[in-house]
């Protein structure tokens, strides 16, 4: 059987640790319904750090991450042809039948499984995918720019419609990681202010350069009422911050998979004035579908830093000590 290299989660513990190996495994075969993929090219985002730390326990020992991936269907299909590009991101499968999936919210599926968490993901050479719950992809467009966009985009666009945001409306951003600087994108090109507050002098720059009207620190308050704000940052100690700062009726969405535990909120400080706290969970195919329907159209651009197959781990432990900026992308040959 042929072989491929891969990156695997050996041992879930602190990234500087080494849990994430590279490893050789036998190229996977799709079944039916399925399709092979070649691997052009997977983001790297914040859930596989906590995948590989074990803040998300995995579910299969030596599981391969990576769920934002571009490729080209090398093997069966019905839906694709040998030769079409793809794009493979983080929810793999649902039921159907449930009544979670029989409304429309096949994110809240209690069966649903993925991608690089149920099943092997996009660090690797190649990736096995269910047709449909694989995205057509423009052959046009450089597979690095496009790989953020099947999570980090998805779950900011979801994230954005559980934000509330009106027409022109104020938006915060708590966190600027690959998710923030592309929902900002998609908020400013329809017409938001927008208001960062972050760590990092990069962060901070690169949410200058795309055109916020303020930014800040993590705890500085914006200098008007916002209308929504969104928390990407892992950290529950910022929610207060984003509640805070809503006016009256204000939205707030945590955007997280994981989230360290959020403080005790006194109601009449953070909550009064009905203020809604929501939190996003996953996202459904009609989310991605819109997604890239928008992003044919509006001004929006992945920020990548492309790493060398060879040093994923590396690029992880840079996300875990603030150190990327933007989309971090490996892209294989």
């Amino acid at each position: 059987m042929d072989q491929m290299q891969a990156w695997a989660v050996d041992r879930p513990g602190p990234i500087d640790g080494g849990p994430l190996k590279q490893v050789r495994r036998t190229v996977p075969e799709p079944g039916a319904g399925e399709v092979l993929v070649k691997v052009e090219a997977c983001g790297i985002c914040r859930t596989d750090l906590h995948l590989t730390e074990g803040d998300l326990e995995p579910k299969r020992p030596g599981v391969v991450p990576g769920h934002q991936v571009v490729g080209t269907v090398v093997g069966q299909g019905g839906r694709f042809a040998a030769g079409d590009r793809v794009g493979i991101a983080w929810l793999r499968g649902t039921c159907g039948v449930c009544e979670f999936c029989r409304q429309g919210a096949e994110n809240l599926c209690p069966r649903s499984t993925y991608t690089g968490w149920d099943a092997d993901g996009g660090f690797a050479e190649y990736a096995v995918v269910p047709e449909d719950y694989a995205y057509a992809l423009p052959a046009d467009r450089p597979a690095a720019e496009l790989a953020p966009w099947l999570c980090a985009g998805i779950i900011g666009y979801r994230s954005l419609l559980r934000a509330n945001l009106p027409p022109g409306g104020r938006l915060g951003i708590y966190g600027f990681g690959s998710s923030a600087h592309l929902t900002a994108q998609l908020a400013l090109a329809q017409g938001a202010e927008l208001f960062v507050m972050t760590r990092g002098k990069r962060n901070r720059a690169l949410a200058k350069e795309l055109g916020a009207a303020f930014v800040g620190e993590t705890a500085d308050r914006p200098p008007v009422p916002l209308d929504s704000a969104i928390v990407f940052a892992p950290a529950g100690d910022v929610v207060p911050y984003a509640l805070e700062a809503l006016k009256p009726g204000g939205t707030a969405a945590v955007a997280g998979i994981y989230l360290s535990d959020v403080p005790v909120l006194n109601y009449e400080r953070y909550l009064f004035h009905e203020r809604d706290l929501r939190s996003v969970t996953s996202n459904t195919r009609r989310d991605g579908e819109e997604l890239f329907r928008l992003i044919a159209r509006l001004p929006v651009t992945a920020h990548t830093t492309v790493v060398p197959f060879g040093t994923v781990d590396g690029a992880l432990a840079d996300v875990a000590h603030g150190r990327a900026s933007g989309s971090l992308v490996t892209v294989l040959d």
